[in-house]
């Protein structure tokens, strides 16, 4: 049974493969046309992913789809008539021409007896999808974002491969664009979700504490409220927070508005969970949808809502429906059973040690090979270098896990500016995270469960945040990412080998990016990002490339 996973209808298009009840891989549209948060039809990562597992279209059993178009058309509709809202039609719009955009394909694809199409609701992809491929056999269940066929939350529980919806909110009432017009207000983009969670410490959430908290309300059947007197359509309107950023600086009311609308999104999702906890008595949660990338929240989450642990997927963005999707088929619809536990998130392209000295050599790069990349690494990280790192295959999801990453010194305290200004180009308050080997989390980190997705934000405990000024947070937090050997074995051998050289096995680790960019995904993109950045190196398969004449430590290691 060979299921193809499509997101298209929303943005971070991609596709997966489900085989047999497992991922084959999975790949995002914006990694292979490098056009960040795309929402273009994945027809890139529809042929990638065949290419991958040696599939062609008329090997593919079932289409799944994570949207369902016609799923509450009508209260949409009569939403946008009676508040006379254009976007309400634009939307529509946009919802046919990607149809007629997904039936060309199709079409073009199958001219005959084409595989069957599975329109699967937008939160169930996300929800049941991501219970599906959780560890748990019961769990309480949370899907948060924006909206999604009107829809902007999911309250239920999954138990074995049936999911039982407790409740949904619905357009205008959706945290996700709460959270988004502060975002906006802060002078962010689209998608920059982040940007606040990282501005939040910054600020004083008392000040718009009292205001903010009455915005969003949570009642005792999970059903969100939102107070759209301050907030409307993604946009904040009024004068109780003052005036939006416009420039570069940031004024004191708005680092105060990204705290209290922090705050009370941390506070709200802690209602949702009393909520699904009392109705489900589960042990687990599992949080998706695009909200649940925030970590911060995330941590409060596992630190406070009596859960054992919590699950999120590493794509819990729309990025992941097209996995949740072609789940809800395997497993609900077909009623197959569950085999596969989504622990590994390298589902994407690898590139051999031929194809990168083929290319080195057509550039005529300065490289070298070595038969142990990992020593060579630790022992330039030690030294204060700035490293790309690229191994194997490429991560599913916004965060990087180690196979496209930068990587940093953690404990030199300049080096989150210079990573900022130098190699990241992005804001100078953004933090960074840490990565550690799993055995090692509980000597630097306040955490008593595995964070291998770097979903989950911790405190760093007091005596180690000297050691590690470079990833610890203003509030002396850090978004951890713990690893495995058996997951990532090269990522976890670097680790161990950077702490026999410093003592401290802790990487600063980001994705391999600059700002405005997707995570690289060839290595072409990764050789672009060298040499138009400060990183001093590339560590690509067994090859180490530098930018100038080789260094007194690679010298020591020929």
């Amino acid at each position: 049974m060979n299921i193809l996973g499509l997101n298209y209808f929303f943005h971070d298009s991609s596709a997966c493969l489900v085989v047999d009840g497992k991922i084959v891989v999975a790949i995002e549209e914006e990694r292979l046309t490098r056009e960040k948060h795309t929402a273009a039809f994945p027809q890139k990562a529809i042929e990638r992913c065949l290419s991958i597992a040696g599939l062609s279209p008329k090997d593919i059993d079932a289409v799944a789809v994570s949207i369902k178009p016609s799923r509450n058309l009508a209260p949409k509709v009569i939403y946008g008539l009676v508040h006379a809202r254009p976007f309400v039609a634009q939307d529509l719009i946009t919802t046919i021409r990607r149809q007629l955009r997904f039936r060309e394909w199709y079409r073009n694809t199958w001219p005959q007896n084409g595989p069957r199409v599975y329109f699967v609701p937008h939160h169930v992809a996300h929800a049941a999808g991501t219970f599906l491929v959780s560890p748990y056999e019961n769990a309480a269940i949370i899907s948060l974002d924006g909206s999604g066929e009107w829809s902007t939350s999911f309250v239920g529980q999954g138990n074995g491969s049936v999911v039982t919806c407790f409740s949904e909110s619905f357009f205008p009432n959706s945290l996700g664009y709460f959270y988004e017009a502060a975002t906006r207000f802060c002078g962010f983009g689209a998608n920059d979700e982040g940007k606040t969670m990282g501005l939040a410490p910054f600020g004083d959430p008392e000040v718009f504490g009292k205001t903010v908290d009455q915005m969003a309300t949570v009642d005792s059947n999970g059903t969100i409220r939102i107070d759209l007197s301050h907030v409307k359509h993604q946009l904040m309107e009024g004068k109780t927070f003052g005036h939006p950023r416009k420039g570069k600086d940031f004024q004191s009311n708005h680092k105060n508005v990204a705290a209290a609308f922090q705050r009370v999104l941390e506070e709200r999702a802690l209602d949702l969970c009393a909520v699904v906890r009392q109705k489900t008595k589960s042990r687990y949660l599992v949080v998706a949808g695009g909200v649940a990338l925030n970590s911060v929240m995330n941590g409060r989450i596992l630190r406070e809502a009596g859960f054992d642990d919590i699950y999120i997927m590493p794509a819990a963005g729309d990025n992941g429906t097209a996995i949740g999707a072609a789940f809800h088929v395997y497993n609900t619809v077909l009623q197959q059973p569950r085999i596969f536990v989504h622990d590994d998130p390298f589902l994407g392209t690898s590139y051999s040690d031929e194809y990168i000295e083929k290319l080195i050599s057509e550039h005529k790069l300065n490289a070298k090979r070595h038969d142990d990349i990992s020593s060579v690494a630790a022992r330039m990280l030690a030294d204060g270098k700035i490293l790309g790192w690229f191994q194997g295959r490429m991560e599913i999801g916004p965060r990087a896990l180690g196979n496209r990453s930068i990587l940093a010194n953690p404990t030199l305290p300049y080096m989150k500016d210079k990573i900022n200004a130098e190699v990241k180009h992005r804001e100078a308050f953004r933090p960074f995270a840490p990565s550690v080997p799993v055995e090692s989390k509980d000597k630097y980190f306040d955490i008593i469960v595995e964070s291998s997705f770097m979903l989950k934000v911790c405190p760093v405990k007091p005596q180690m945040r000297g050691l590690l000024p470079a990833i610890t947070h203003v509030d002396g937090s850090a978004r951890l990412h713990t690893v495995s050997k058996a997951i990532n074995p090269i990522f976890y051998d670097l680790l161990e080998r950077f702490g026999a050289q410093t003592g401290t096995p802790v990487l600063l680790n980001t994705s391999f990016n600059v700002q405005g960019e997707p995570i690289i995904e060839s290595p072409e993109d990764a050789i672009r990002c060298l040499y138009s950045t400060g990183l001093d190196a590339l560590a690509m398969g067994s090859f180490l490339i530098t930018k100038n004449q080789p260094t007194e430590t690679e010298l020591k290691n020929e």
